[in-house]
């Protein structure tokens, strides 16, 4: 315990030193003057002045008195709406005002800003100019003709200069605009021409006479090289004013108060106020420029890292290893969890946004829990101790079973033979025959009508199991089993209280094919380091065959239930639920068969996720901490065991279809795009499931690399299929029981196996490309969330990839072989090309070539 504490401590400390070093500072100049002009605009929930709550007297002036230290003068963007009250009440703080007229389509408004802007000048003396419209060609209101000719009118009767707002480049295109105005009031956003900000002032101060909106916005995304924040807003001001101050420039900062309305300016446009929306000033003018978050940002990372750490004292036998890595993970976790605090902080939101982050956020925790669970198991692996409790459906098929079983030495033995279901003599008689030519210990039941799948089959078993008998093997139809089998586990029942054995799954047929070595490899993983991990606590899922049960267990828990699909794991937690032990080996006494094709494949799968959906729904009262029965080992491996298959590939697809119906809005309305928060943890996931999958095969899977690849596949060829499975568990509580072909008698069907797989990951693969497509913008977090896409796609296009080569010569190890063959020829020729290497005792013995006018030889 001392040991995994101080390793604890070791490691949030690395985490607080992390924080520390990375501590971003800027260095800027010091700005001690007030600021020559500040926009502002007092409406809180839009930008005209006809709509939206009208602002009262003392919200403007409570607003002024906050901005007034900072500046000498304000420009305001409209004169009605209650903006006409700006100009008397900015007086009473000695603020100079540049009034807007806000000139749209609608020529009668358009007239009452202008009699206003004009009554304003002339009974304000603070009043020190006009600017009529605001980015007005811009926007495409009205002509450059029409806003001349708007422009000479209002100066007619104008006490102060006029002039109009334009994007510099209007200025420049536009010279007869120039001429029309007492100054060029121009508008210069290096942010919206993607300088980064290191370049922004170098790039406007090249403009003269008076910078009418100069800002940098301080959240938000990337626009091609421009980055927005905190500090590099604040550098960016203060280095533009103190130069603006040095060269005489007359300017205006855009903008005093953060303007959270403004969604619809590509993710920036809320932020590009000096003070956010509670009215407090986001950086200082003096000093090194830092982070006023930063800290607080890092003692939340640190305190979660170490919550999530604490369960890591608790397990019992762990390593300084092992917890090192559990710590770290938990701690980068901590990190996550401490920047959605701080987004939330730092970003307003409307209700939509909020409910996208939201459901976004409550999506992808299951996916960090399930990535947690990957690491720890990794960490147990490779670094924990070594397991400690391992025990060291056709006529012909059926009777290759009958026959193993026959062999089996075992002294006090009897085999309960059950057809059930099977009206068609031609396959129930010759087992019915093959049982009387194996003798006495051999029964053969036969039973039509029988209700409750595969575990009516096997209460009809029992029932005709001899009275005597106390331990109950049970094998499906296509198993062979092995001489020593009941030999070397039945005296495993030698403690009472052991209440059922279970040996793998494997399979002899796992060579028939490339896609049947990919099945093969992928069920062995299972088996290999699941269950074993799982034994370790008590917590073995019993799976059908190869298992041996005590009987007095079946009995005190009433036997196989009828209401799911998974008897055999239904009655082997009920086993555990009633306090028995269990015991597992990964020793292999018996092979199968596989499922003959990828249907058959993706259905066997259908049928296991939607019974262990149904049991999740039987059970997950049995799994809450107050409930009797399981310790909290088990529970917490048959939670993480749920989560981790049912709920990881569920969540996945439900995530990539939410992403799917995403794009659009991403891509052509160019809104909500997806922060990296919620985006890099799906990149995140994948990593750790890819890093988990390797390792542990390589550390427990006897698996060739390619073996490896096409087990790869093979899982996640099958996340559809079990998402389906999922999401039909939570409709329906029944489902048909369907066989799983094998032994040769499935066929493939005329239908494509994976039609909606590649369906999804088609649109997948094609919301990926129509993203970087139209990332004019080039967005950073476009071409993340395109890639989380890719990523997302890659299980749809295994699916595709397998029941594409199905049928195919790639599915067929003569086509492999001659490739292979190919080219190691061709390698053999390229390596007889090369020039010979000689030794240097055949160098040295070589003779001495003379040369030509040479009579002598050289010595």
């Amino acid at each position: 315990m001392r040991t995994l504490a101080a390793v604890l401590a070791l490691v949030a400390c690395v985490h607080a030193g992390i924080w520390a070093l990375l501590r971003p500072v800027g260095i800027a100049p010091d700005v001690t003057q007030q600021l020559a002009s500040i926009s502002y605009s007092p409406f809180a929930d839009s930008s005209h002045p006809d709509r939206g709550v009208r602002p009262t007297a003392e919200q403007i002036r409570s607003d002024l008195r906050t901005i007034a230290p900072y500046t000498r003068a304000i420009r305001t963007y409209s004169a009605t709406g209650g903006a006409e009250l700006v100009p008397p009440i900015a007086a009473e703080f000695g603020l100079k005002v540049t009034v807007g007229a806000w000139i749209d389509k609608d020529q009668a408004r358009n007239e009452r800003e202008i009699r206003s802007a004009l009554e304003l000048a002339r009974h304000n003396s603070n009043v020190d100019a006009i600017v009529v419209g605001n980015e007005t060609t811009l926007r495409a209101e009205m002509t450059v003709p029409a806003l001349i000719e708007l422009i000479q009118k209002v100066k007619r009767s104008s006490p102060v200069p006029v002039t109009t707002g334009e994007i510099w480049t209007v200025w420049i295109d536009h010279p007869e605009l120039a001429s029309a105005v007492d100054f060029i009031a121009a508008h210069i956003l290096p942010y919206w021409e993607g300088f980064d900000a290191s370049r922004a002032v170098d790039h406007t101060i090249e403009f003269y006479d008076v910078i009418a909106e100069f800002g940098w916005p301080s959240a938000g995304y990337n626009f091609h090289d421009a980055e927005p924040g905190r500090m590099e807003q604040a550098q960016v001001l203060r280095d533009f004013v103190t130069r603006a101050q040095a060269y005489g420039i007359d300017y205006n900062i855009v903008e005093a108060i953060d303007q959270p309305w403004k969604t619809m300016e590509g993710g920036v446009g809320p932020y590009w106020g000096l003070f956010d929306a509670s009215r407090q000033a986001k950086f200082a003018w003096t000093a090194p420029i830092t982070d006023p978050d930063y800290l607080k940002r890092a003692g939340l990372a640190v305190l979660f890292g170490v919550l999530l750490s604490l369960p890591i004292l608790a397990l019992a036998g762990a390593s300084a290893t092992q917890a090192l890595m559990l710590a770290a993970s938990a701690n980068a976790v901590g990190a996550w969890f401490a920047a959605i605090v701080a987004f939330w902080k730092g970003h307003y939101f409307v209700p939509g946004a909020a409910f996208a982050l939201g459901l976004g956020i409550v999506l992808l925790l299951p996916l960090v829990a399930i990535a947690l669970a990957r690491l720890e198991e990794i960490a147990a692996i490779a670094f924990g101790r070594a397991p400690r409790r391992l025990a060291n459906e056709p006529p012909e098929m059926l009777k290759a079973s009958l026959d193993a079983l026959a062999r089996l030495d075992y002294p006090n033995l009897e085999c309960v033979v059950v057809v059930n279901n099977t009206p068609d003599p031609a396959l129930w008689r010759p087992i019915e025959e093959h049982c009387l030519a194996l003798g006495d210990r051999f029964k053969f039941v036969r039973a039509d009508q029988i209700t409750g799948y595969k575990a009516g089959a096997l209460r009809l078993a029992l029932a005709h199991t001899a009275p005597d008998a106390q331990i109950v093997g049970i094998i499906d139809a296509d198993y062979v089993v092995s001489a020593d089998w009941l030999g070397s586990l039945v005296p495993l029942f030698a403690d009472e209280r052991v209440g059922f054995v279970q040996s793998p799954q494997d399979h002899r047929d796992g060579d028939r094919t490339p896609l049947h070595t990919a099945m093969n490899a992928e069920y062995t993983g299972f088996f290999d380091i699941g269950m074993v991990q799982r034994n370790e606590f008590n917590g073995v899922i019993m799976h059908g065959t190869m298992c041996l049960i005590r009987r007095a267990a079946i009995e005190n828990v009433g036997g196989w239930s009828s209401d799911t699909i998974v008897e055999d794991t239904d009655l082997g937690l009920a086993i555990l639920e009633h306090g028995w032990l269990a015991h597992y080996t990964n020793r292999r006494y018996g092979h199968g068969l596989l499922p003959d094709t990828f249907e058959s494949y993706k259905r066997q799968r259908h049928r296991w996720a939607f019974g262990g959906s149904q049991l999740v729904r039987k059970h997950w009262r049995r799994m809450l901490p107050w409930a009797d029965g399981l310790t909290r080992e088990q529970k917490r491996e048959y939670a993480i065991g749920w989560l981790n298959w049912l709920g990881a590939e569920a969540i996945g697809v439900v995530v990539a279809l939410l992403n799917i119906a995403w794009v659009p809005v991403v891509a052509f309305a160019n809104i909500a795009v997806p922060d990296r928060i919620l985006t890099i943890p799906i990149i995140a996931a994948f990593a750790v499931s890819v890093a988990h999958f390797a390792a542990l095969y390589r550390l427990r899977v006897r698996a060739s690399p390619a073996q490896m690849a096409g087990a790869v596949c093979a899982a996640m060829a099958l996340q559809w299929t079990v998402a389906r499975a999922v999401g039909m568990g939570v409709i329906l509580e029944r489902m048909p029981f369907l066989r799983t072909a094998k032994g040769g008698a499935g066929r493939k069907g005329p239908d494509f196996p994976a039609f909606w797989e590649a369906v999804i990951g088609g649109l997948l693969v094609l919301g990926a490309a129509t993203l970087v497509a139209t990332n004019y913008k080039q967005v950073r977090e476009i071409n993340i969330f395109a890639l989380v896409l890719v990523v997302q796609s890659l299980p749809f296009i295994a699916a595709v990839a397998l029941a594409a080569i199905e049928g195919t010569r790639l599915n067929n190890f003569v086509f492999w072989r001659g490739i292979e063959a190919k080219v190691a020829a061709i390698g053999a020729k390229a390596v007889a090309r090369l020039p010979q290497r000689r030794t240097i005792s055949e160098v040295i013995a070589e003779p001495a070539k003379l040369p030509a006018d040479t009579a002598e030889p050289v010595q």
